[in-house]
C-alpha cells in the first residue's frame, strides 16, 4: 500500500471511531435508546420521550463534547510540536488553570455574565498564563513544564478560595469548576464551535511552518520559516483553543497529552497529519469518556474530567518513564 493509501485507511478508521463513539452517545445514559429509536429521533423526529432525551439532551452534548476534545486535542499537538517536549499539554503548562482563573476573576467582577464574555476571560487568561510560562521556561523544556504546574497550583488554589469565600456567586459554576459536560445541554453552540472550528482550521495552516521548526531554528530558517511568526500563531491558536474549552466546560486536563501519543505514530512524522488526527481522536476520547461517565457508577454521573484524569495519569507515568531525561 502507499504512503497515500495508508493516510487514506488511517484516516478513515479514525472517522468511523468517532462515528462509533457519537452515536454511543447518543444511545447510552440513565435511559438507554435503542439505535434504531436514535436514528428515528435524528431524522424523523416524532416528540416521544425518547426523541426529546436524543434531539434536546444528549446531542448538544457530544456535539459540545466533539468540539471541546478536538480543541484540546489539537492544542496538546501543537505545544508538543513547538516545544519538541512530549510532556507537554495546556493543563500542564498553566494555559488551563490559567482560563479557569479568569473566568473565576471574571464572576467575581460580574463581567461574565454572557457567554461571549466569559469566551473572551478565559482566552485572556489563558494568554496570560501561556506567555508567562513560556517567559520563565523557553530555555529548558525541564523548566517549563516545572514552571506551568507551579502556576497550576497557585491559580487553582486561589481559584478554590474565591469559591469558597463567594459561594452564592459561584454556584452555577459547582460543575463548571470540576469540568463537566453534564448540565451544558442548554448551552449556546455557535460561538464556541465557531470558534473552535476557526482555531482548528488555522492549526492545520500553521502545521506547515511548525513542521520545519521541529527540525530546528536554523533549518527553519534556511528553508524560509518564519520562526518568530510561527512560534506566536502556535501560541495564539494553544490559547484560544484551550480558553474557548474551558470556558464552555471547565478545565479538563489531559487530554492534550494523551490524544497527541495516540496519534503521532498514525501521522507518520507529519505535523499537519498530526494535527488531523489528533482532531479526530481528541473528540473521540472525550465522548466515550463521558459516556464512561455516565454508566460508572450505579448511583449518578461521573464529571468527565475525573475520567479523563484517571486515565491521563498512567499515560504521564508511561511518556516520562519511556522518554525519560529526552523529555526533560
Amino acid at each position: 500500500m502507499t504512503e497515500g493509501g495508508r493516510r487514506a485507511a488511517v484516516a478513515a478508521l479514525c472517522l468511523a471511531v468517532l462515528a462509533a463513539v457519537a452515536g454511543a452517545s447518543l444511545a447510552v445514559g440513565a435511559r438507554a435508546v435503542p439505535p434504531a429509536e436514535v436514528w428515528r429521533a435524528l431524522t424523523d423526529f416524532a416528540g416521544s420521550d425518547d426523541h426529546l432525551v436524543v434531539r434536546d439532551i444528549r446531542l448538544p452534548r457530544t456535539i459540545l463534547g466533539l468540539c471541546v476534545g478536538a480543541a484540546l486535542g489539537v492544542s496538546g499537538a501543537l505545544i508538543q510540536a513547538m516545544t519538541r517536549n512530549p510532556l507537554a499539554e495546556p493543563g500542564l503548562l498553566g494555559v488551563t488553570a490559567g482560563a479557569g482563573f479568569a473566568v473565576n476573576v471574571a464572576a467575581v467582577l460580574g463581567v461574565a455574565a454572557s457567554q461571549v464574555g466569559t469566551l473572551l476571560a478565559s482566552v485572556a487568561g489563558a494568554a496570560l498564563a501561556a506567555l508567562a510560562v513560556y517567559a520563565v521556561g523557553r530555555t529548558s523544556p525541564l523548566r517549563l513544564v516545572l514552571a506551568g504546574v507551579a502556576l497550576s497550583a497557585v491559580l487553582m488554589g486561589v481559584s478554590l478560595g474565591l469559591r469558597l469565600m463567594l459561594p452564592d456567586v459561584f454556584d452555577r459554576y459547582r460543575f463548571w469548576s470540576v469540568g463537566a459536560l453534564a448540565g451544558t445541554e442548554r448551552t449556546p453552540l455557535l460561538v464556541p464551535v465557531l470558534v473552535i472550528a476557526a482555531a482548528v482550521l488555522a492549526a492545520v495552516v500553521v502545521a506547515g511552518p511548525l513542521e520545519a521548526l521541529g527540525l530546528g531554528e536554523h533549518v527553519a530558517h534556511a528553508l524560509g520559516a518564519r520562526v518568530a511568526r510561527t512560534r506566536a500563531a502556535v501560541l495564539l491558536l494553544v490559547t484560544v483553543l484551550a480558553g474557548a474549552a474551558t470556558a464552555v466546560v471547565g478545565p479538563i486536563l489531559f487530554v492534550g497529552l494523551i490524544v497527541p501519543h495516540l496519534a503521532r505514530r498514525l501521522a507518520g512524522g507529519s505535523v499537519r497529519w498530526l494535527v488531523a488526527h489528533t482532531a479526530v481522536l481528541g473528540a473521540a476520547l472525550l465522548v466515550a469518556a463521558d459516556v464512561g461517565a455516565r454508566v460508572l457508577l450505579p448511583t449518578g454521573e461521573v464529571q468527565v474530567a475525573i475520567v479523563t484524569a484517571f486515565l491521563g495519569g498512567p499515560a504521564l507515568i508511561w511518556a516520562v518513564r519511556r522518554h525519560g531525561a529526552r523529555a526533560l
